[in-house]
């Protein structure tokens, strides 16, 4: 008996299986592209380590304007989103990108500014709010980076019947994520528009009394959906469709929708859950 060759063939059959288990759980991982208010305010950071324990499955994120993530998307460069800008993710999906599209949790926008409120927007309607902030030429930082925050921004000036700021030297484009801005903002002794739970996550770094106060809040118009869109296969062919639907699932059960309402800060809630 060859005892060699015996050992060179356990050893390779050994590899095999190792390789095969490896391809395997390789397989079993995610990559989604998100907004940065759902990594900024932590969210993520706390809801993903119960994803992959219950699952087995891995997911990476990266977090950029919902513009940008929806163009991550299309191109197939990952597997999964989570965003919210529910107008371009209608036509995301309407054009054949996106093939599920699932609500799972909302917060709302808010105006925020100095504590003196140099434009007196404090209690305003937010189109009145606008208006004041434009006729005062109030220092305004919008992130100007196609994200769910600024597509927002974008339809308040619309509906407010104001042509969209743009070269003003009271209008600010940051090009950057809604942390960075809101502290722009803060330096500049002027306003912006954030969601609830990036400003909650500020108030928290800066030990619960910020510089910045939320002076216009409560309109309808101001609603802050998040959903999860699972990408068309027939575009992309190569997105873990499967694995992608089993996290949308995951976020819309129960179980996750409960971990979501009891996400807090300062002992506020960033986000309510609301998946259907």
């Amino acid at each position: 008996m060859n005892h060699k060759k015996i050992f060179t063939g356990i050893l390779t059959f050994i590899f095999t299986i190792f390789l095969a288990t490896s391809v395997q759980a390789g397989n079993k991982s995610l990559m989604m592209a998100t907004t940065t208010s759902t990594d900024n305010t932590g969210l993520l950071d706390y809801l993903i380590p119960h994803f992959e324990k219950e699952t087995g499955i891995s997911l990476k994120w990266t977090a950029t304007g919902t513009g940008k993530a929806l163009k991550l998307g299309q191109n197939c460069d990952v597997d999964v989103l989570l965003v919210h800008a529910p107008p371009a993710e209608k036509k995301f999906i309407a054009k054949g990108y996106g093939k599920d599209r699932r609500q799972v949790m909302y917060n709302d926008f808010v105006i925020i500014g100095p504590g003196n409120d140099p434009a007196g927007i404090k209690g305003k309607s937010i189109s009145d709010a606008l208006s004041a902030i434009k006729n005062k030429q109030a220092i305004f930082m919008s992130r100007g980076d196609d994200s769910g925050t600024n597509k927002k921004e974008k339809i308040l000036w619309k509906n407010a019947g104001i042509q969209q700021p743009d070269k003003e030297k009271w209008y600010v484009q940051t090009g950057q994520g809604m942390l960075a801005t809101i502290n722009i903002a803060q330096e500049r002794n002027g306003y912006t528009m954030t969601d609830r739970g990036t400003y909650i996550k500020y108030q928290s770094q800066k030990g619960g009394i910020a510089p910045l106060k939320i002076l216009v809040e409560g309109d309808k118009i101001l609603l802050n959906q998040y959903s999860v869109l699972t990408l068309d296969p027939k575009n992309c062919p190569n997105a873990k469709y499967d694995l992608a639907l089993k996290f949308s699932n995951w976020m819309a059960s129960q179980s996750t929708q409960n971990l979501i309402r009891d996400f807090r800060l300062l002992g506020k809630k960033l986000f309510t859950p609301n998946a259907k």
